[in-house]
């Protein structure tokens, strides 16, 4: 091994451990590492850059456009809406409801699906009695198994593609994933069905269990006529930096007032709502002229009216607010909601609201305001994972955008003929089907602007980067002979079951699309050392830089479900093992007997 080698590879695993542990963004330690790779000569500024011109991450970014206006135009929304109104057992409804959305997660990037049925299906379990539970999880998993099956089913596959293309190796066409993620897709999606369901939690809502608890979230303080601070604002009355307490609300007779101004004026006989530590409460017990109503009857209805309503958010991959504290965020202000709750691991943290520090996947039980719904669409900081209430679109809006959603569908299903065919290669057709959305006004250049996830393309760039340093020099080489070393005795099989296994460790810990970007390069050295088809090695690579089913952190719709489900950690390894070994099997067997034998 040349210090070459070995530097590369004790920075590539330096990144893992800072990846496993979170001490940063995944998007900026991929970028720092790339970076290093630069400034120490491992690569040229030429073959640091070309990650940031392949292709496949170019393809990425274009179909996340596509994505968002098709969402945007809530076409299958009104399809999965239908597809549940049967009133059968609650196994086939669920059989139902995954086999459309594994064929839409084919051809359309699953993070947009999962955001927009979450609150869907949360709402019909609702309606019917069930446990959200025992469906969220299976439309993570349906959709993660649908992107198995198309080369633009998932951002992996195209990053293996793009891969090979500029090494010019055959990339993949269109459906030849197909031949192992259809029958993986049908034989995972009987096992959710049938035995998933059965190890499936039922766990309950949120929200229900802010009802049966809402003493732990919230206090309830009458403002008395002999209050020091009446007719004066709430800065001024020094209610904006309590220890443990962060006021949500003030019911005022009929009305309620809420996200609550820093001007907001109090008033005699005001209720003033509180959340956070509510076992700090004593410290507002002290001031004279506020009374602790220990028989105030807190509820969602107390708290919810025409012009605030109970929202729950999960924080994502790309927000602005990850790694920062509530206070300094000015959340209230940006977002017309004040936070209530956080959970986390399926526990509220119990501190002061403005001092928790966010993560991803944090669940957020907001009380959103009036414009709430203008303003987080013009962010991608969290997913609204309830229902929010759309009553003010008028019919006229209403037709429009269902004459928008059959714009994009068809002009989804001409380029996927186009591509089929050979017309046009994967991003020419995806590029001319963004131009046709904007021309017919489906989309607009905000909105396109925004549905792209630079923080995901920035990690996709810099993980093929750091995938080239691996390959120039020599890493990826070294570390393939000394899996064939141990894995050719046992035959070709092992050697395809090793490649898989460490893909998928590497998948389930950091992120899927650093992990295909990390562990190609491998793989086709160890197929070229092996005189094997490199296209074997790179279709398990694919598939099992996609199969993250064990835990939540492995798959960015794993987190969305994590919180809104009320999941365990353990939940996911409970039905995701075997899961994941039916489509580990499942590939390596395929794979053999189609490209090997």
């Amino acid at each position: 091994m040349t210090l070459k080698i070995g530097f590369v590879l004790v920075v590539v695993v330096l990144m893992v451990v800072g990846l496993v542990f979170e001490v940063a963004r995944p998007d900026m330690i991929l970028f720092s590492v790339l970076t290093l790779f630069l400034l120490t000569g491992v690569l040229t500024p030429e073959l640091a850059l070309q990650g940031f011109s392949n292709e496949g991450m170019l393809t990425i970014a274009l179909l996340f456009i596509i994505a968002g206006a098709i969402r945007k135009s809530g076409f299958f929304d009104r399809l999965i809406s239908r597809v549940l109104k049967s009133d059968r057992k609650p196994k086939w409804n669920l059989f139902k409801m995954m086999v459309p959305l594994s064929g839409l997660s084919a051809f359309v990037n699953n993070t947009p699906i999962v955001v927009t049925f979450t609150p869907i299906i949360r709402k019909w379990c609702e309606d019917h009695q069930l446990s959200p539970s025992k469906f969220l999880i299976p439309l993570s998993y349906c959709t993660i198994l649908g992107g198995m099956i198309t080369l633009m089913g998932t951002s992996t596959n195209l990053v293996v593609h793009g891969w090979l293309t500029d090494r010019e190796y055959q990339g993949f066409s269109l459906f030849q994933l197909a031949i192992v993620g259809i029958p993986a897709a049908i034989v995972g999606l009987i096992y959710i069905a049938t035995i998933g369901y059965k190890l499936l939690p039922n766990y309950k809502a949120l929200s229900e269990t802010f009802d049966e608890n809402a003493r732990e979230y919230l206090a309830e303080m009458a403002v008395e006529p002999h209050y020091a601070y009446l007719n004066q604002s709430i800065e001024r009355a020094g209610l904006r930096n309590l220890q443990g307490l962060f006021l949500i609300e003030i019911i005022r007779g009929d009305e309620r007032i809420s996200p609550v101004n820093s001007t907001t004026q109090i008033q005699s006989g005001d209720r003033l709502i509180f959340t956070g530590m509510v076992s700090t409460i004593a410290e507002l017990q002290k001031i004279k002229g506020l009374r602790l109503e220990s028989d105030s009857d807190l509820s969602l209805d107390t708290l919810e009216s025409k012009n605030s309503q109970l929202v729950e958010t999960v924080v994502s991959h790309q927000s602005s607010l990850l790694y920062s504290k509530l206070k300094d965020t000015q959340f209230r202000g940006k977002y017309d909601a004040a936070v209530i709750a956080v959970h986390r691991n399926n526990e509220r943290i119990k501190s002061k609201i403005g001092d928790i520090t966010l993560k991803p996947g944090d669940t957020l039980l907001l009380l959103a305001g009036a414009d709430f719904m203008k303003r987080h669409s013009q962010y991608n900081d969290f997913y609204v994972v309830t229902p929010l209430d759309t009553t003010l679109v008028s019919e006229q809006e209403a037709k429009s955008e269902t004459r928008k959603g059959w714009i994009a569908v068809s002009t989804l299903l001409v380029m996927i003929l186009m591509v089929t065919f050979q017309v046009l290669s994967m991003f020419k057709a995806m590029a001319l089907a963004v131009i046709i959305l904007l021309v017919t006004k489906v989309i607009t250049p905000e909105e396109a602007k925004k549905n792209v996830q630079f923080n995901i393309l920035l990690l996709i760039a810099s993980a093929l980067g750091i995938g080239t340093a691996l390959d120039k020099t020599g890493a990826a080489s070294w570390v393939a002979s000394g899996l064939v070393q141990i894995g050719q005795p046992l035959g070709i099989v092992a050697l395809l079951f090793i490649i898989y296994i460490l893909t998928n460790i590497f998948t389930e810990t950091i992120t899927n699309s650093a992990a295909a970007a990390m562990m190609i390069p491998i793989a086709v050295s160890t197929a070229e050392q092996v005189d094997v088809d490199p296209t074997a090695f790179a279709v398990i690579v694919a598939i099992a830089a996609s199969a993250a089913f064990i835990t939540p952190i492995g798959y960015q719709t794993n987190l969305i479900v994590y919180g809104p489900g009320r999941y365990r950690f353990v939940d996911y390894a409970k039905i995701g093992t075997p899961l994941n070994l039916i489509v580990m099997i499942m590939a390596v067997t395929i794979v053999y007997f189609y490209w090997v034998q």
